[in-house]
């Protein structure tokens, strides 16, 4: 994913969730994903899919049982 493609899914993730501190970076040796993050917390994986002519995105979140005792 280039600059731009991240900066545009990072507007609607923020505006989507109403997380300013919502950020997406891209991630190294990668081209077709992008890491979410909330503050310095990793929360998930943006993935590009541009199969048959269709451009979309998925994004992938683990949530870990600990994760719901907090």
């Amino acid at each position: 994913m280039d600059r731009n493609e991240i900066k545009k899914l990072e507007g609607y993730l923020r505006r989507k969730f109403e997380l300013e501190n919502l950020t997406v970076k891209a991630r190294p040796r990668k081209n077709d994903s992008a890491e979410v993050y909330i503050g310095e917390e990793f929360v998930g994986v943006l993935y590009r899919d541009d199969e048959d002519g269709e451009l979309s995105w998925n994004f992938q979140m683990a949530i870990l049982e600990m994760d719901l005792e907090e």
